[in-house]
């Protein structure tokens, strides 16, 4: 199958990679030509191909036409739909496998389905590690759309892999794709609600791991009586919770590596940003009177850590950067 990528950055790159080595052709564009070249020259056969623009790579694109935009969210991202609503035509696909807030999708899907044109808007996890791992992949759109990029989705998610399955999933009512990892949610918007609410809990997550750290860590504190003063290994502790604890996860296996390198993290200033799904994830539970407590934690200490951090912050980097290359101090 063929399909347009927009944007080569550390995901959309990965994913362009990648489809090639599952038999897929892409046309590749990205505002760099040398990270459009390096991309191209890094995928499997001759299975891509450089654009030098948007207008340029919907003239490569033959057929049924679908472009993949891997975009920051906001303008940049609004843009390139806006563009590419007036390129393509009747029956054609543009797919946001960005982090777009889920009304503009729905604004968006709208807008586009006047030209008759779909709008998929695709909620994409699994950062730096896709190209090997694969993504975890929450979708919306029209069944017809959803349908034909099958293959592409297909592709792109891990599969079953060595994950056990779960008891009764073989019952009736149940999408067969979840277990693959990939799911269609339901109409455009709902993939990106779910992947907010996603990224939502990992701010959650990743707190309680950074706190409780933090705690260990000030075990040791000349505040405390002497014979209850510690000196734990953060380390070890990481290590032996990767080992059959109920708390064993992604994230602890990224902090057990970021611990494992450097004990004291002092390679982190503890500047935790944050890319917007925290905050809309709020919003949403606002605008549903659902009570969300550790997420809203989560965020605020966020906004705080950017005046001043502790142990527990330099954690939260140290995840950051493990599992999506984040780096301190942006929203990248």
């Amino acid at each position: 199958m063929q399909i347009g990528i927009v944007g080569l950055g550390k995901m959309g790159g990965n994913i362009s990679i990648r489809l090639t080595r599952h038999g897929h052709d892409v046309v590749a564009f990205d505002r760099d030509p040398a990270v459009t070249a390096k991309v191209c020259g890094q995928a499997e056969g001759k299975r891509c191909i450089p654009a030098t623009g948007l207008a340029d790579m919907v003239g490569k694109l033959s057929g049924r036409k679908v472009v993949w935009l891997m975009l920051p969210a906001g303008e940049v991202t609004e843009a390139a739909v806006q563009e590419l609503g007036g390129l393509l035509g009747k029956g054609d696909i543009v797919i946001d496998g960005g982090n777009s807030f889920y009304k503009d999708d729905i604004r968006r899907a709208a807008e586009l389905m006047k030209k008759g044109i779909h709008y998929v808007d695709v909620g994409t996890s699994g950062g730096v590690w896709g190209l090997e791992r694969g993504y975890c992949m929450m979708y919306g759109g029209t069944k017809d759309a959803t349908d034909y990029i099958d293959p592409i989705l297909s592709a792109l998610a891990p599969g079953i892999g060595d994950i056990p399955r779960t008891p009764n999933r073989d019952k009736p009512g149940f999408d067969p794709r979840a277990e693959q990892g990939y799911l269609h949610c339901g109409p455009a918007g709902s993939g990106h609600f779910v992947k907010m609410v996603h990224n939502g809990i990992e701010y959650g997550i990743m707190q309680a791991f950074a706190e409780g750290f933090d705690v260990m860590k000030s075990k040791n504190s000349t505040e405390l009586a002497e014979d209850q003063r510690f000196e734990l290994n953060m380390a070890d502790i990481a290590e032996v919770w990767r080992r059959g604890s109920v708390v064993s996860s992604w994230l602890l296996d990224l902090s057990a590596s970021a611990l494992a390198g450097n004990p004291d993290l002092s390679n982190y200033k503890g500047d935790v940003a944050d890319s917007g799904e925290g905050r809309w994830t709020i919003e949403a539970a606002i605008e549903e009177a659902v009570p969300v407590p550790v997420i809203t934690a989560s965020l605020f200490t966020r906004f705080r850590s950017r005046t001043g951090n502790n142990f527990g912050e330099k954690m939260l980097s140290a995840m950051r950067f493990g599992f999506g290359g984040h780096i301190e101090g942006t929203n990248n």
